[in-house]
């Protein structure tokens, strides 16, 4: 379980592109390409999450939908800041004493902050590259102590954390006329609140993006469809309760992830279904069966 909450706070860091041109970019994670100086994005996200291969007895199954707003803004043509707020409904179904026992939450989760700043770019007729540093914060804005009938809420089904985190990374971003390609390393490192820290985070982000309509460019066309397929790599260190590990946790994730894009010069609708191809996690923790992802992208 503790496993979705990571996931969660994994995934709280997306991309948001190019305010000028016509641009694909990742779907589940961050891009290189610049926000316009003077200019604002926001992106509207839903995310849908299932877990329920669950290695224990209990027959847990967990759903976790999010509505995740994400504004940025282009300080000048290298730097800009964004910020990330999720409204989080967890719904948990498990076995207990004979019959089922459900739990639920909903609310505002934590906040997030972070800059990125482009320090390298090589422009050529037709093509691009771009190479960007980002570091921010995710703040306790969440709660973290609520409570239903059976008591007080695990931390799986808490909206926040009641810790503050750190995060930091490269992200590389390469772009010709039909396609893109990005890349992304990131390290998320977990604080600690109410005796519980969950473990540090790596991540491993690849992203290739193809126009496939249309096939030739020309004037007159009012926005580009791509076909996008990613992959998504997290390693989660072991948690820690009471200053001690938890051996029982942790563990690594391999997500294939197939989404289309369609793009115009101000807005972007876009969707990606992410599907585990590789889950090796410690202990009884939930596994995740599929993230659906839909969102909707405007510059102003």
């Amino acid at each position: 379980m503790k496993a979705i909450q990571a996931l969660a706070a994994a995934t709280l860091t997306f991309c948001l592109g190019n305010s000028d041109l016509s641009n694909a970019a990742p779907i589940t994670f961050n891009t290189a390409l610049p926000v316009a100086e003077g200019e604002f994005i926001f992106r509207q996200q839903i995310r849908w999450l299932r877990s329920g291969e669950d290695p224990s007895d209990g027959d847990r199954q967990m759903h976790v939908t999010a509505a995740i707003s994400v504004l940025g803004y282009g300080i000048n043509s290298k730097l800009a800041i964004f910020g990330v707020l999720p409204y989080l409904d967890k719904r948990l179904q498990a076995d207990g004493s004979g019959s089922k026992i459900r739990r639920n939450n909903r609310g505002l989760g934590d906040a997030t902050a972070f800059a990125r700043y482009i320090f390298h770019q090589d422009n050529a007729q037709g093509r691009s590259f771009r190479l960007a540093g980002f570091g921010g914060f995710t703040a306790a804005t969440g709660d973290d102590d609520d409570r239903d009938r059976f008591g007080l809420l695990p931390p799986p089904l808490q909206n926040g954390s009641g810790a503050w985190d750190r995060f930091g990374g490269l992200v590389a971003t390469y772009q010709t006329l039909d396609y893109q390609f990005d890349g992304q390393l990131s390290y998320r490192r977990n604080g600690s609140a109410n005796g519980f820290a969950m473990g540090n985070e790596t991540r491993l982000d690849l992203s290739w993006q193809h126009r496939i309509w249309p096939r030739q460019l020309s004037g007159g066309v009012p926005g580009f469809l791509y076909a996008v397929i990613e992959l998504n790599g997290l390693y989660q260190e072991k948690n820690r309760v009471n200053h001690r590990r938890d051996q029982k946790s942790g563990g690594s994730t391999l997500w294939i992830s197939p989404g289309l894009q369609y793009v115009t010069r101000r807005w972007v609708l876009e969707m990606v279904v992410q599907k585990p191809i590789l889950q090796n996690l410690h202990g009884s923790a939930l596994e995740n069966d599929l993230i659906f992802t839909t969102s909707f992208r405007v510059n102003f």
